[in-house]
């Protein structure tokens, strides 16, 4: 490992090759990456701190951890306490003095920029308010094994402009993909970030009202939740808001012929898209969340140094 970690806290921190380099990475036969957690030089532990729980997040973290040869160490938030019982920076310090990376699933992505300042060790971001880094890995990775190559392609999203859209939309357009974005008033992409993507390499991204008007001739439709972890209180006029933007047969029949629908689970059927979309022939949800485990150990092999 260099004496500069490399830190996973969004995508665009890296560039088109080394998001390349990590998906091939992530595709490689594991016995092929060898066990680089388990060499002399280094510890064999990674600490996981969880804020917020996850079903995928957390297995596939503990598996990737293992299959390079490490130990996880899995920890609830109300156990570290950061910025409460101690900062995020002391939490950091005496973290890297057992682990080899630190890995944080967080509310605010500013804990992770600060531990980040401070490290010795690489920080991965496991989710935080402003991106998914990992979860971005898993979907361009799902995308290219449904229809090969990002370039030239139209990839939709319907609904909120979350950090799980920002961290897709990063990636699509580092591999030279369209973005079209339908969210409703209030919930849209800014004109800034539009222009962010063209810069990082898409050839369009675009907004619409209607969720049509996106999803015309996609090849692949991404999907979340209307009400994220921590927002159960906005519920009811969350769900009053994104009415007509729920993913159906009628929508997904004016995509491309072959497109595929994604989501990062959990999915709520009936509300964001319905069970004959999800439950469907065109749904990659399953793969694509299996494919979180791959991402996860491509993106650790990669700021281990594996070549």
């Amino acid at each position: 490992m260099s004496d500069k970690p490399i830190h996973v806290l969004e995508v665009a921190d890296f560039s088109a090759a080394e998001v390349r380099a990590i998906l091939d990475l992530a595709q490689r036969d594991v016995a092929s990456l060898g066990r680089p957690l388990d060499g002399p030089a280094g510890s064999q532990g990674v600490a996981l701190i969880f804020e917020k729980p996850s079903t995928r997040t957390r297995h596939s973290m503990e598996i990737a951890v293992v299959q390079l040869g490490g130990h996880p160490v899995y920890t609830r938030g109300e156990e570290v306490g950061i910025d409460v019982r101690e900062t995020a920076e002391d939490v950091v310090r005496i973290l890297e003095g057992y682990h080899s990376i630190v890995a944080a699933r967080v509310f605010d992505h500013g804990l992770l920029d600060r531990m980040a300042a401070v490290a010795a060790v690489p920080i991965v971001n496991m989710l935080s308010d402003h991106a998914h880094p990992l979860q971005a890995f898993a979907d361009a990775l799902t995308m290219e094994q449904s229809f090969g190559p990002l370039a030239g392609r139209r990839i939709a999203w319907v609904g909120d402009y979350n950090n799980v859209a920002r961290s897709l939309g990063e990636i699509s357009a580092l591999l030279g993909a369209h973005l079209a974005f339908a969210c409703p008033q209030g919930f849209e992409p800014p004109d800034a970030e539009l222009e962010r993507f063209a810069l990082l390499g898409a050839p369009s991204a675009e907004h619409h009202w209607r969720a049509a008007d996106a999803v015309a001739g996609a090849d692949a439709v991404h999907a979340d939740t209307w009400v994220s972890m921590g927002q159960e209180d906005e519920k009811a006029a969350r769900v009053k808001a994104f009415e007509g933007f729920t993913v159906n047969d009628e929508l997904m029949a004016l995509a491309g012929p072959d497109a595929v629908f994604m989501h990062c689970l959990p999915a709520y059927r009936g509300l964001e898209v319905t069970s004959d979309v999800i439950d469907g022939p065109r749904s990659r949800v399953f793969a694509q969340g299996h494919n979180r485990l791959h991402a996860a150990r491509g993106a650790l092999a990669f700021i281990l140094g594996v070549s």
